[in-house]
C-alpha cells in the first residue's frame, strides 16, 4: 500500500539523489517561492538548491524532473494543484499560529527536534482543526469574498489585524520607492 513510506532521496534521471526532508527545509522552499524580489528562474535555483544538497551535480537537462520532484514532495506525495488559489496563508509569517496546534496533534514540540520529515508535519497540519489558525484563515477567506465577518470575527480581527492581515509582498523596487518617500 502507498503512503507508508517517507521518502529521502529522489531518482532524477537514472541517478539517486540526497533530499532535505525535514519541515524546515520545505518551509524554507515555500518562502523563497513565493519572494516577490526573484525572477522564476532565480526562485527555481534557490528551491532547487534548498531541497538538493547536491543540487549543482544535477545535469541542467534533468533540472525539470527534480523541480517537478520537488513539488510533488512539497504537496505530500500527491499531484500539485495546477490551478493557483487565492492566497489565503503565509507559512513565514502564520509559522507562530501554526506550530501550536501541530504541536498538539503531534504530541511533543516540533521545534525541539533535530529532524521532523515534512510530510510527518503536513499530516498534523491537516489535522489541527479548530485553533487560531483556523480563525484567522477563515476570516481572510470571507474579507477575500467580501462576506460580512459576523459580531464575534469582527472583535477578533479588530483585536488581532496585525496577525489577520497577511503583509503584502512587495518588491525592493517598491520598498525603495517608500523609503524616498519617507
Amino acid at each position: 500500500m502507498a503512503g507508508y513510506d517517507l521518502p529521502r532521496s529522489a531518482d532524477i534521471g537514472g541517478k539517486t539523489y540526497e533530499i532535505r526532508s525535514d519541515y524546515r527545509a520545505v518551509i524554507d522552499i515555500m518562502t523563497v517561492v513565493s519572494d516577490p524580489d526573484l525572477t522564476d528562474a532565480e526562485r527555481a535555483t534557490m528551491a532547487l538548491g534548498i531541497f538538493y544538497p547536491q543540487a549543482d551535480s544535477i545535469p541542467r537537462e534533468h533540472a525539470q524532473d527534480a523541480l517537478d520532484y520537488m513539488f510533488w514532495f512539497v504537496s505530500g506525495g500527491e499531484s500539485p494543484a495546477k490551478k493557483r488559489k487565492p492566497r489565503v496563508m503565509d507559512w513565514e509569517q502564520d509559522f507562530p499560529l501554526i506550530v501550536s496546534p501541530v504541536n498538539r496533534s503531534l504530541g511533543f514540540e516540533v521545534r525541539g527536534v533535530e529532524y521532523l520529515h515534512w510530510w510527518t508535519f503536513l499530516a498534523a497540519y491537516r489535522e489541527i482543526g479548530d485553533c487560531t489558525f483556523a480563525q484567522v484563515v477563515s476570516i481572510r477567506k470571507k474579507k477575500m469574498a467580501g462576506k460580512k465577518l459576523d459580531k464575534a470575527e469582527a472583535q477578533f480581527y479588530a483585536d488581532n489585524r496585525e496577525i489577520v492581515d497577511l503583509r503584502r509582498l512587495e518588491t525592493q523596487a517598491e520598498r525603495d520607492i517608500f523609503e524616498e518617500w519617507t
